[in-house]
Parts: structure tokens; C-alpha cells; sequence
């Protein structure tokens, strides 16, 4: 729920959208925004649930369009069920077919029976859960204690005088001259507003900014620092939330039309961890429609290196804003290369944790399995400082793990092993400038090792995030909702959600067994080294593995391309060891050299 210190009793925002579709959250008056079967059945109800999914129903929550005619699926006859035969991979005699048309009818019953209960739109994970551990072990890692580089003795450098040097500096340093009262959380949080503001036009990567929010608590930050209340690196520094995590009182829109005017009443779990960590909410940034690519209702997010592009996505305003300074950081998810892809494109570092590492609460639902939330910054430190405050299981996440988060800045890499397997630097669309990270790595004093690939038909795994995908928006499809979405073509949800429902039950099975068998052959490998890097802009099949195995990675910059926009490597980790995979991406990002620079035109 909200805290009471951020918005007055009885009032929430009167939105006034811009042009491109963002808007300003202001204050305003309040407004309140089956029968037994056998088991027979329930087997056929589950492996044929393809045949009457055409079926229209309940009209999705928030959904604006009006919900198309109930379509009728078509007869149940022997032709129906040859054409079923194609879509599933079977092919049955007709005297099989025979004995189905006469037990088929029950088993449709009893789904629609199941269709008429409805479930809360995008809500109630399933009763199964993924756990990424493999037998015997467990999620403790390390003593529990994060330890930065100004805990080690750093130190801060002076606060610059320009306004753009301010918002360009790492967390750590904001935090340093706002803990010192060098600067206050409010001036900042002013920077940040104002550059948001003025850049937006060019960038698109606001849905709502959240000024008078921001303001408050921005100058409750700075009473409690200077009542000697200082909750950490956190506090009082501006932040981007990716526009689907839950925010009380101010629109949720999950980057979608049919959900532009949903407003949730509390906030989303990682929402209220950095706020306890004293951290200042100044916007809701873009995502891709309902978490996929770059464009969502209020158009293109662009990548400031070359506004001329998209800056790819999901998490395409965290992107967008992070490099350029309009945040001192954003909060991205990934389910299959959502913090990866963008972070590549647009220079900016993503840490995308181990699976279950962060609570998921109040955040749109994906694919229940794969949805993970992670920072996104502009130095890798800060990455690994963000993570400590959003750490956490939740009893309303079943999937989230209770785990330690360990990390001491001044631990030397020099002996640490980095796998890596010379073929995928050769991959056709690889970049091959990203071998510069292999010398880095052996001027830091990592130990390269050859490591081989897993075999198997692993992209066949992407049948369970189009099953779950299809599940979490079910209403949508089956009301016509999805009709109100701007992209329709072959590769657009509507498409996808509508045909992942002739998924057959037993191929999802079959892939989650394919999954057990990803697990294990990913923790064989980084059993023996300390992570494996990834050149991120043309090894995307790693990226999707190590989503479906859980594993965290963690994406850098490593150069630029003769364009002049940024490429960078990801470096994929132990389960719950984003210490020590931050370690080693610092150590990159210093012999690397590239982190500072800046888009042009950005300051």
C-alpha cells in the first residue's frame, strides 16, 4: 500500500496526457478507480483445450474497446478433428476418431465450465513454481554483507558545479554528496524532473512523471538527513520505474492501450522497498507493449545515441533514460532479454538476477516461470547497490526465494575463471569487437577457459513462455481486447496469444522437462568457472538459456560501432552469486575505459 507521507488521505492523480502520451501525475479530488469429472476427461479437457478457444468471454479489466460477438467454435466433427490432428502433431485412424466424438463433448464441457469461473485478470500464479536450484543446493551464498568501494575507504569526488556533470555521476557519488549535504535530494530531484521533461520529446520514454510525488519525498529525504536519519546509498535519489510495476493512486499502463486508464490501489512490493530505502520515484518509464520491443501506446522509445532508432526493450525507457542522465537509475524485468537487449543497445549496465531473487508483487505478470526485475544503471556497482535494496522474497510471490546477497567491492578477480566458447564470438551478426572484453579480462587477470556449448533443441523451450504468455492475458484475447492494441501483425501478442493457445498440453510438458535437463547442464558448466561471457549482440540463444535455467547476468558496455551507438557483452553468473559477478564487471568496466562517455546532445 502506499505510504501516507506521499499522498494526502482521500486524494489521488488527475492525469493530464501530453501528446505523446505521457503525463503528469497531479493531486486531485479522490475517486475509486463445476461438476466432478473422470479422469479420463480431464485428460482429453487438457490436451484439446485448442478446440474451443475461439470462444469470446468476459471483457478484460481496464480493457477500452467494446468485447467482439462470442464466436461459436466450429461443429465437432471428424474433419475438426483431423484439422486439430495437424496443430498437435498426432494423427489418430478414423476409428479413433469415433470413439473421441463421442467422449469430446463432456471434455468440452468441462472446460468451458472452467472458462465461466473467471480467474483476476493477469493475477494468482499458478500452483506450480519454478525453483532454479538444482538437487542439493541451496540459495546461501556468501555472509549476507554488501561492502562498496566508499565502505572500503574511497572516496567521493567533489560535487561538479554544471547540473549535467551532477545527474551523469554514479549512485554512489549522488549519494555521497547528498548523505554529506553537498547537494540536497530535492536539487537533484529538480535535475532530474527538468531533464526528463526536456528530453522526452526526443526520447519518449515517459508514461507518467510523477513531479509532485517526487517533491515530497524528496523533501522528506532530506529532513531525515539532516535529522541523522540516513537510510542508505538510496536515499533521496531520483529514480524510473518501468511503467508495470503497481504504483497506488498513479496509472499502471503495462505500455498498453486497452490499459491506459488502469490505476492500481497499492504499490507494487520492489515499489515500496526503495521507498523504505529513501529513494524518490520521478516517473513511470515506457515498456514496449505489454512487455515486448519498443513501442507502446505513446509511440517509438528511441535510443539517445541515435534517436533515429529504437532503443530496443522491453525495458525501453529504463534504456532510454538511464544513459542519459534523466534518472540515477531505473528498475527493468526481463523475461527473455527485456534488461539484456536494451542494455546493449542504448550503453547502459543491467543486472538481471538470479530467478526468484526479488519479489514480484504488484508487477504485470508475463510468464510466471521467467519474469525477473532487476536494475538498470549506469556504472555496475551501482547495479549491485540497487539489487540489496530490492532484494527480498514475498509471501505473495510463491516463486521468490529468501536469499543473501553478498558482495565486498575490494575483492581482487585477479585467478577468478571466465568461461567462454571462441565459436559464439563468430556467430554470424556477432559482434566481433566484443573480443576487446578478452583482453580486458586477461589485463585484469582473469584466467580465460575454453568451455563447449550444451546440445539440444533448446529454443524449443520458448513453448512455455508463449503457454504461460497466453494465460496471464487470457481475457484479454477471448474479450477482443487485444483488437485495441496498435501492433497486428504475425509477431504482435494478439497473434501470438491467440495461436499459443493450440499448444498442445503434453508439449509443455515435454519442454519443462527439456528445462530440468538446461538446469543441469548450465550449473555442470559454471561449476567450473566463475561466469561465461556472452557477446550479447549476436549470442541471444545464451541470453533466452540462462532465462529458462534462472541464471543472472549481468550486461556492460564494451565499445562503440562506427555509428558511433554503443555495443556491449553480458557476463552470465552462478545461481545467487551477482556479487561475485559484479566483481568481475567491474574490473571490465575499468580496463574497458568506455563508461563515462555520453550521448551527444544529452550534456
Amino acid at each position: 500500500m502506499g505510504n501516507a507521507l506521499d499522498r494526502q488521505p482521500g486524494e489521488e492523480p488527475v492525469l493530464q496526457p501530453s501528446a505523446t502520451g505521457a503525463s503528469r501525475a497531479t493531486p486531485g479530488p479522490g475517486s475509486t478507480p463445476a461438476a466432478p469429472v473422470s479422469r479420463r476427461t480431464l485428460l482429453w479437457a487438457s490436451a484439446l483445450a485448442a478446440v474451443g478457444a475461439h470462444a469470446r468471454g468476459t471483457p478484460a479489466r481496464g480493457a477500452q474497446p467494446d468485447p467482439a460477438p462470442a464466436r461459436e467454435p466450429p461443429p465437432l466433427d471428424a474433419a475438426t478433428l483431423a484439422a486439430a490432428e495437424r496443430v498437435a502433431g498426432v494423427s489418430y485412424t478414423p476409428a479413433e476418431r469415433d470413439l473421441l466424438l463421442k467422449s469430446l463433448p463432456a471434455a468440452m464441457r468441462t472446460l468451458e465450465s472452467r472458462r465461466r469461473f473467471a480467474l483476476p485478470e493477469n493475477a494468482e500464479p499458478p500452483a506450480l513454481r519454478f525453483d532454479p536450484r538444482p538437487p542439493g543446493m541451496t540459495s546461501d551464498a556468501g555472509d549476507g554483507v554488501v561492502r562498496t568501494s566508499l565502505d572500503a575507504g574511497g572516496a567521493a569526488p567533489p560535487r561538479p558545479s554544471r547540473d549535467e556533470d551532477i545527474a551523469f555521476a554514479s549512485v554512489l557519488e549522488q549519494a555521497s554528496w547528498i548523505r554529506s549535504g553537498a547537494i540536497s535530494s530535492r536539487r537533484l530531484t529538480e535535475i532530474c524532473l527538468d531533464r526528463l521533461a526536456r528530453f522526452d520529446d526526443r526520447l519518449r520514454c515517459v508514461v507518467t512523471l510523477t513531479d509532485e510525488l517526487a517533491l515530497r519525498q524528496a523533501d522528506r529525504a532530506d529532513a531525515e538527513i539532516r535529522a541523522g536519519h540516513w537510510r542508505g546509498p538510496l536515499h533521496g535519489l531520483p529514480w524510473g520505474a518501468k511503467d508495470l510495476f503497481d504504483t497506488a493512486g498513479i496509472r499502471t499502463t503495462w505500455g498498453a492501450e486497452p490499459f491506459v486508464a488502469r490505476v492500481p490501489d497499492r504499490d507494487a512490493r520492489v515499489v515500496q522497498r526503495l521507498e523504505r530505502a529513501g529513494a524518490v520515484l520521478v516517473a513511470k518509464l515506457s515498456l514496449g507493449a505489454l512487455a515486448m520491443g519498443d513501442v507502446w501506446f505513446g509511440g517509438r522509445t528511441n535510443n539517445p545515441w541515435d534517436t533515429s532508432k529504437g532503443s530496443s526493450g522491453s525495458s525501453a525507457g529504463c534504456g532510454a533514460a538511464v544513459p542519459s542522465g534523466l534518472v540515477s537509475f531505473g528498475i527493468g524485468t526481463e523475461t527473455w532479454g527485456s534488461i539484456v537487449s536494451p542494455s546493449v543497445t542504448c550503453g547502459c549496465v543491467g543486472l538481471r538476477p538470479t530467478f526468484g531473487r526479488v519479489a514480484r508483487t504488484g508487477a504485470m505478470a508475463l510468464c510466471w516461470s521467467l519474469d525477473k526485475i532487476g536494475p538498470m544503471t549506469r556504472r555496475v556497482e551501482d547495479a549491485l547497490v540497487v539489487l540489496h535494496a530490492i532484494n527480498g522474497a514475498d509471501v505473495e510471490d510463491p516463486s521468490s526465494i529468501e536469499a543473501p546477497l553478498s558482495f565486498d567491492a575490494a575483492r581482487p578477480v585477479r585467478g577468478r575463471r571466465l568461461g567462454y566458447h571462441p565459436a559464439w564470438f563468430e556467430l554470424e551478426g556477432a559482434n566481433r569487437d566484443a573480443r576487446v572484453v578478452l583482453d580486458a579480462a586477461r589485463r585484469a587477470g582473469l584466467e580465460l577457459v575454453e568451455i563447449d556449448f550444451p546440445d539440444g533443441p533448446f529454443q524449443t523451450l520458448e513453448v512455455i513462455l508463449l503457454a504461460e504468455a497466453a494465460a496471464s492475458f487470457e481475457s484479454l484475447t477471448r474479450s477482443g481486447g487485444d483488437d485495441a492494441l496498435s501492433a497486428q501483425g504475425s509477431d504482435a501478442w494478439p497473434n501470438i496469444f491467440r495461436q499459443s493457445w493450440f499448444i498442445p498440453a503434453c508439449e509443455v510438458v515435454q519442454a519443462d522437462r527439456l528445462r530440468r535437463r538446461a538446469m543441469m547442464r548450465m550449473h555442470e558448466r559454471l561449476s567450473a568457472v566463475d561466469a561465461i561471457v556472452d557477446p550479447s549482440d549476436g549470442n541471444l540463444f545464451l541470453c533466452g538459456l540462462t532465462n529458462f535455467t534462472g541464471h543472472p547476468s549481468l550486461t556492460i558496455r564494451a565499445g562503440f560501432r562506427p555509428d558511433g551507438t554503443p555495443h556491449g557483452v553480458s557476463l552470465i553468473g552462478r545461481l545467487y552469486d551477482e556479487g561475485g559477478l559484479c566483481g568481475i564487471g567491474m574490473a571490465l568496466e575499468r580496463e574497458l575505459g568506455v563508461a563515462a562517455k555520453r550521448p551527444p546532445g544529452f550534456g
